[in-house]
């Protein structure tokens, strides 16, 4: 593992992870606005809470299927004409379904596999996108632009579908989609503009195959103990928790007795705990060590998630759903983080497939029973209630890892970068 020297703290972050920053939050405020109106889309059309798991699953299926290729052949190219491609592949997409829509033509199955599509480009987009960010600062300010990175992210995901409860007054939710389009464009905008690379020097890229590049990158993952543990925790906790997501339109149309415009503002205000956590978490990070800030906001997470299943008040719902938020990507940082400070850059791509591809193996499974599990009992509650408990006791159990003693596994020099976040 190659020595990092100590960087000097700074609060100033340049001007090219400025434009990225802008670039995908843009793109995230489009992307917020798909990930409401697909799932109202489906619900209008069928009722069905096995038609949204199966509109789940087939989003996270590319993940096994593809995910550990995808990352050593990230490790390969120009990562920022990939990102810049694939935002014209989804553009492309993603502008099918209002065009199907307006000839009266739009199958169910077509939003399935669009969905399993724009995953596939997706994976790519983010794999590069979790390499480019040592690029564009230096390692003692990661969590601080990650934080950054996932507060402006999470203002778009407020943002998006405010925007769309006028809008459906006015046009069909097919149409509103035109806006995810002109945000892939932007963000390919943005990319161009940017004048540095997103990979190391030609002269230190692998020139081994894709098959070496893959072993070595499941070898060095599951070789460090925590980035081990780490995959296996996320690998249940998605299991576990994807119904949570997938059922959201179901669970506010059928629990909190929601209309299409209040579960937009339902979607848009419990965005808010997402907005306003990542920005404390390289202070929460300086406070307590990585596993008490990784594995308690978990615990906290599941209880809190017992106490949604329960509630029956909109206003107070999109409250506890806006803490459930925070705290899942508050858990996402620090471990990004981590990976991110631990990994050469010569592995980021496939450090982070890695981490994909086992967070979701089994979600697609996981999605499809919760569907099942809803609409056999009739009781989307109980459901809920104990996906929450569930994730409390598996964040409980890897406590006794390595996960809750991560910092003892660093090097010195990359604990001080870990431990002292801008």
């Amino acid at each position: 593992m190659p020595e990092i020297n100590a960087a000097p703290q700074t609060t100033r972050l340049s001007r090219d992870f400025w434009i990225f920053w802008a670039g995908q939050g843009l793109s995230n405020l489009g992307s917020a606005v798909t990930r409401f109106i697909l799932p109202l889309l489906i619900y209008n059309l069928t009722g069905s809470a096995v038609d949204l798991s199966l509109a789940a699953a087939a989003g996270i299926l590319p993940y096994p299927l593809f995910g550990l290729l995808i990352g050593a052949w990230v490790d390969r190219v120009d990562r920022k004409r990939l990102m810049i491609a694939t935002d014209g592949g989804r553009a492309l997409l993603i502008g099918s379904i209002p065009l199907l829509a307006a000839i009266d033509h739009l199958p169910l199955w077509w939003l399935y596999l669009v969905n399993f599509l724009i995953t596939i480009l997706s994976i790519c987009f983010e794999a590069a996108e979790f390499a480019a960010v040592p690029s564009l600062v230096p390692r003692s300010n990661l969590i601080a632009a990650n934080g950054r990175i996932q507060a402006s992210y999470s203002a778009a995901a407020i943002i998006g579908p405010l925007l769309v409860s006028p809008l459906l007054l006015v046009v069909s939710p097919s149409t509103v989609l035109l806006l995810d389009l002109f945000s892939y464009l932007c963000s390919a905008g943005a990319l161009l503009a940017i004048r540095r690379s997103f990979n190391v020097a030609e002269a230190q890229r692998t020139t081994n195959g894709i098959r070496h590049d893959i072993i070595e990158g499941l070898r060095y993952v599951f070789g460090h103990p925590v980035l081990r543990a780490i995959s296996l925790m996320m690998l249940l906790i998605n299991f576990i928790g994807v119904s949570q997501f997938s059922q959201l339109v179901y669970f506010a149309k059928t629990n909190l007795q929601a209309t299409d415009a209040q579960v937009s503002l339902f979607y848009s205000v419990g965005q808010v705990g997402a907005v306003l956590l990542p920005l404390a978490a390289g202070r929460i990070r300086q406070r307590w060590s990585f596993g008490r800030v990784a594995l308690g906001i978990l615990m906290i997470e599941g209880l809190i998630s017992i106490g949604f299943a329960f509630n029956r008040s909109l206003f107070l719902g999109i409250g506890l759903w806006a803490l459930i938020l925070g705290m899942g990507l508050l858990f996402n940082i620090n471990t990004g983080s981590l990976r991110q400070a631990i990994a050469p850059n010569e592995m980021l791509g496939r450090v982070m497939s890695v981490a994909m591809v086992m967070a979701n193996s089994i979600s697609p499974i996981g999605a499809i029973l919760g569907g099942i599990a809803i609409e056999r009992t009739g009781n989307v509650t109980l459901v809920y209630a104990l996906i929450g408990a569930l994730i409390s006791l598996v964040a409980f159990i890897f406590s006794f890892t390595a996960i809750g003693d991560a910092e003892r596994y660093l090097p010195q020099d990359q604990e001080r970068v870990a431990n002292n976040p801008a």
